[in-house]
């Protein structure tokens, strides 16, 4: 199909359009580019930049002039109702995401690529996917690792059995942000294990109980360590040690991604049970931006599901929500689906 989808993007800050400028310069950044929505949507070629929003008019302004966009605005309200588009960006700060996405929904926008947090409680998740299930939206999520092929390939590999069966999936990245940075690590979390459901967490973070209002934590705690148990059987953990690297450990053998996905590892258990170098099939460095835009306009094409669906952005976030609580409970195990729905990481610039 030849047809172009209308595209409009919300947020014109860091991720929406100027991270690129960072990116280029990391350990070979600049076969990951583009990597922010803007650049994203203009390099894809079945797309049509229609529109930018962010309420800084300067900001609206320099992403329409550096990635070609047809319109600047300073509301997104006025921005969607005027343009109609069909697909909307939104890279705004999380507060923001589940209000533009339900909006967006309700005027007819067919597709929504939200970049993380989801959203700040899973009060906002259910409604978000209540108003989008019901008008049948396509949605994908902005945690990009899932879309590329390093990391499609170890799924690949493992869903086929070439580690055996698998036992657990370890995220080595560190005491990071719950929101800023292991909104990531849970959805690699869920990703490497087979996106299943998850029946219980535990989790401890580094907290201030000083910043607690109520149900709602004023400050986005770093998560030094997390366990998640799958209903297929299989033990996620996220750990302290860093190097942005995950692991997938099976009977069989291991994959491990290296330095934060330019390479993988694979080696398997020889007669002796001892693990041995494997060759794997080559993959390639790519923007995972890009082919979360473009695996949105395939569904939209064939009216089929993403590969980041909302399903799956509400579980990998209901994660990060439960090892929270897990810590305000002192390390106990806490069952999905969350109970308290109004537990909320909102700080003041959220």
């Amino acid at each position: 199909m030849d047809n172009r989808y209308r595209v409009c993007l919300i947020g014109c800050g860091r991720m929406g359009a100027t991270i690129d400028d960072e990116v280029r310069d990391r350990l070979k950044g600049d076969l990951f580019l583009p990597y922010s929505h803007a650049a994203a949507i203009a390099a894809c070629g079945r797309v049509e930049f229609a529109g930018v929003c962010d309420p800084i008019a300067e900001k609206a302004g320099a992403a329409r002039e550096r990635y070609g966009a047809r319109q600047s605005f300073t509301d997104y309200e006025t921005m969607i109702r005027e343009v109609q588009p069909d697909i909307v960006c939104i890279a705004t700060r999380p507060s923001a995401h589940a209000p533009a996405s339900i909006f967006a929904a309700e005027q007819g926008v067919r597709g929504i690529y939200c970049e993380k947090p989801l959203c700040n409680s899973m009060v906002e998740a259910d409604a978000m996917l209540q108003a989008l299930d019901t008008r049948g939206v396509k949605f994908n999520y902005g945690t990009q690792r899932r879309y590329v092929s390093l990391y499609r390939n170890l799924r690949a590999m493992t869903d086929a059995g070439d580690i055996g069966e698998v036992q657990a999936v370890i995220a080595h990245c560190g005491s990071s942000a719950a929101q800023w940075g292991h909104t990531h690590t849970a959805d690699m979390l869920l990703f490497l294990s087979g996106d299943g459901e998850v029946e219980f967490l535990q989790g401890a973070a580094e907290i201030d109980d000083a910043a607690w209002e109520g149900d709602t934590l004023k400050q986005d705690a770093p998560i030094p360590m997390g366990y998640a148990r799958f209903a297929n059987g299989v033990h996620a953990y996220l750990v302290a040690s860093g190097g942005y690297e995950f692991e997938v450990s099976g009977t069989g053998g291991k994959l491990r991604t290296l330095s934060n996905g330019i390479g993988y590892s694979w080696r398997r258990f020889d007669e002796h049970e001892q693990l041995q170098d494997a060759s794997g099939p080559e993959v390639r460095l790519e923007s995972g931006t890009l082919r979360g835009l473009e695996d949105l306009v395939r569904a939209l094409d064939e009216d089929g599901d993403t590969q980041g669906n909302l399903r799956l952005a509400c579980r990998s976030q209901e994660m990060i929500f439960g090892f929270t609580e897990s810590h305000r409970r002192g390390g106990m195990r806490v069952p999905m689906p969350l109970a308290n729905r109004e537990l909320a990481i909102a700080p003041d610039n959220y």
